[in-house]
Parts: C-alpha cells; sequence; structure tokens
C-alpha cells in the first residue's frame, strides 16, 4: 500500500493551484455560443473531427458541419492548430460542438474590418459589371465597387450620361485587377463596399501636393459627360519623367452662361487653360470660367432695376424660364409671371425673343428676376410686400 510521502505544506499548495486553475478555466477563459475558439486537432474518427481546447474541454465538428468542412478537414492532422466556432457549448455526450464553416465566415468579416481600419490595400479582381459599378472578390465575399469610387483614369465616360453606355463600359474591366481599399463593412447586411479612388498610391497623391488651390494648369480635355469635363494635364515625378495628372471642371465651372450639355463647351482633345480651386482627398476640381471674364462686373452701368429688355429664351422649367440678355447674362422669370406651366409654354417659344422687365438684380449672387412683358403684372409676394411698405407711409399721411 502506497502512502503520500509529501507534506501537508505541499499537498495543500498544490490543491490551492488546482482550485485556481478551475476557478480560472470556468469563469475568466469559459467559452461563449457564437465565439471562435483556437485549439489543436486531437484525431479524425468516424465522421469526426475532435479538437481539443486544454482546460476547457473537448470540441467536434460533425454530421452536416463536417461534410461542409470536408474540404478544410480532410487535410488536417493531429496536433495541426485550428479556429471553430462555438455552436453549442454542451452536447448530449458532453462536447463543445463546433462549426469550422461559420468560424471562416467570422473570422473573414473581422479581417475586413481590420482592412478597412488600417487602410490596407488590397488586390480585387473584377468579376462582374452592373449600370451601378463592378462587383469583385474579396475573402470568398462578393463587393461593390461603385462607379463613384472609381479613379478619374477608369471612370467611363459618356456623354449624356446614357446608362446602357455606361454599363458597356463597366463591362471591359471584367477580369481585370484592380487595387483598392475597403471603406464599408456590414456583416449583419452583408454589405461590403470598396473603393479604387481611396486606394491611389502615394506617390500619385505626393504628385498632387505639388500643386495648390489657385495654379493655372495648361491641359487637355480628356473626356466630357454630363455633369462636366475631365481635363489632363502633366507635371513631373521626382525622378524627372514627365507624368499625367487628370481633374474634373463640373458643369457650373465651365462657363459663365447657363450651359444645358458640357460638350456645348468643350469637346474631347481640346487644348485648355483651367485654374485649380480644390484639392481634396486625392481629387482635383478646377474651372474653365475662373479664367474668363466675369460679365457680371460692372453689371449696373448696362442693366438696372425697372428696365425693359429684350430677352431670348434659353431654357423652359418647371419654375419658370431662363432668359438671355446678351452675351453671357442671364436671369429668371419665374412661373409666377405666367400662372402655370401650360400658360407658360403656350406665351413664349424655346430661340425666341420677347421684352422682360428687370425686377431685381443680385450682383454678388449672379442672379436677376425678370418680369414677362413690358409691364409685368406683380407676384403675389410682390404685393404683400409693398402692402407692407406701404402702411407706414398712410398712417404717416393721417398722423
Amino acid at each position: 500500500m502506497q502512502t503520500n510521502t509529501q507534506p501537508p505544506q505541499q499537498q495543500n499548495q498544490k490543491m490551492k493551484s488546482l482550485m485556481e486553475d478551475v476557478l480560472k478555466a470556468d469563469f475568466s477563459m469559459a467559452p461563449k455560443v457564437g465565439e471562435v475558439m483556437s485549439g489543436t486537432v486531437i484525431k479524425k474518427e468516424n465522421a469526426t473531427l475532435y479538437v481539443d481546447f486544454g482546460a476547457l474541454g473537448t470540441g467536434i465538428i460533425y454530421g452536416r458541419e463536417f461534410r461542409e468542412a470536408l474540404d478544410i478537414i480532410r487535410h488536417m492532422k493531429p496536433g495541426d492548430p485550428i479556429s471553430a466556432k462555438v455552436v453549442e457549448l454542451e452536447n448530449e455526450k458532453g462536447f463543445i460542438e463546433l462549426s469550422l464553416k461559420e468560424a471562416g465566415y467570422t473570422l473573414a468579416w473581422d479581417d475586413l474590418i481590420a482592412k478597412m481600419q488600417k487602410g490596407e490595400i488590397v488586390e480585387v479582381t473584377i468579376r462582374e459589371a452592373n449600370k451601378g459599378g463592378l462587383m469583385a472578390d474579396l475573402n470568398n465575399m462578393m463587393a461593390f465597387l461603385p462607379v463613384s469610387q472609381l479613379s478619374t483614369k477608369n471612370y467611363p465616360r459618356v456623354d449624356g450620361g446614357d446608362k446602357q453606355k455606361i454599363y458597356q463600359e463597366l463591362m471591359k474591366f471584367v477580369g481585370t485587377k484592380f487595387n483598392v481599399k475597403v471603406i464599408d463593412v456590414n456583416q449583419q447586411e452583408g454589405k461590403l463596399i470598396i473603393s479604387e479612388k481611396e486606394a491611389q498610391d502615394n506617390d500619385f497623391k505626393k504628385l498632387i501636393e505639388a500643386f495648390k488651390v489657385g495654379d493655372i494648369v495648361d491641359g487637355e480635355v480628356s473626356g466630357v459627360v454630363n455633369f462636366g469635363a475631365f481635363i489632363k494635364f502633366k507635371t513631373k515625378d521626382q525622378e524627372g519623367q514627365t507624368i499625367d495628372l487628370e481633374g474634373l471642371a463640373h458643369i457650373s465651372e465651365l462657363d459663365w452662361q447657363l450651359i444645358e450639355n458640357p460638350s456645348d463647351v468643350v469637346k474631347v482633345g481640346d487644348k485648355v487653360q483651367a485654374k485649380i480651386i480644390s484639392l481634396d482627398g486625392g481629387k482635383i476640381s478646377l474651372s474653365l470660367k475662373a479664367l474668363k471674364k466675369d460679365p457680371w462686373e460692372n453689371i449696373e452701368e448696362r442693366f438696372k432695376k425697372g428696365d425693359v429688355v429684350k430677352g431670348t429664351v434659353a431654357k423652359l422649367n418647371p419654375f419658370g424660364i431662363f432668359v438671355r440678355l446678351g452675351g453671357d447674362i442671364q436671369g429668371l422669370c419665374h412661373i409666377s409671371e405666367f400662372g402655370n406651366v401650360e400658360a407658360m409654354k403656350q406665351k413664349v417659344e424655346l430661340g425666341k425673343t420677347y421684352d422682360f422687365i428687370i425686377q431685381s438684380i443680385s450682383i454678388k449672387e449672379h442672379r436677376m428676376a425678370l418680369g414677362f412683358g413690358a409691364v409685368s403684372k406683380k407676384t403675389p409676394r410682390a404685393d404683400k410686400r409693398e402692402k407692407i411698405e406701404e402702411k407706414p407711409a398712410e398712417e404717416s399721411k393721417a398722423e
């Protein structure tokens, strides 16, 4: 018969240590359903994979979970590290029930969040195109690259913004590799948004930093779209090599006059001078009109409130008509001058010239309000304003 030869003090110390381990395992390290745990493979047996989690217990992957992860499990051997998601803390056999497939899904989303937070640049392959953008593989998931997040180099240059033509241009990128950044991750909604524009390399951003707002560049129109024109201009990198940069001149920055279609003002291949008006996040905003004389300068010498002027109808809108008064000066004749849209269309035609009376001029805002005809009918708002202004005069006269 064997007797315990350890002194009572050592036995008590050992028991205390064991109790501390048990308490630590029970409360501090206890697994939770949905948590991804890391362990080591014990063995594969009867379509079941056994996983050792040390003091926390033994886990198993079996049944449907085993079959769905068979491509991964067949390459595993005892001692291999493994991460799996807890499905059930203790099944009828006393094991922690695990899912390898769900763990991979969770870890993939966690990795995507980490990539977004780090601003990591990743390479993806474009798999599909639709009218809104491109679809790419990332972490075995489909990521969406909106048209608005394409670099200026790859942005589809479609005159008039025809969606079918944009789709045809986007289809050319299927199979192409893009460098992108993850900009939005939502596992609950299954949303994954990527951006090529945000992934422009540091060298490109350094080239842009060489310019400042107010600089004037000589360029060439490289694309015309319904919202403006892309303008390409040259610069040199640190090694002295010539590099092309590209900026966008919004439709409102092409000319002082109202523009219906940018192609009426510029064409691809036109040589132009442009002023840099904004440098924001790798985006260059340009202006052509900033280099043209402002037609509203000294306008008070040509037009005054109450003047009757000849004007040509430039555009009809539900809220009124835009009227060109020679050169680049335009005014608005509000719909209230006609009553409704149908009455307006009966009285005026696009491109024809009529008499208008100037009701107000705002030089700072480049706005002119016009009345229709040599003697404009008063709008309800104008009537109300006049009554308010006249009241003190009437009271003064009575006094």
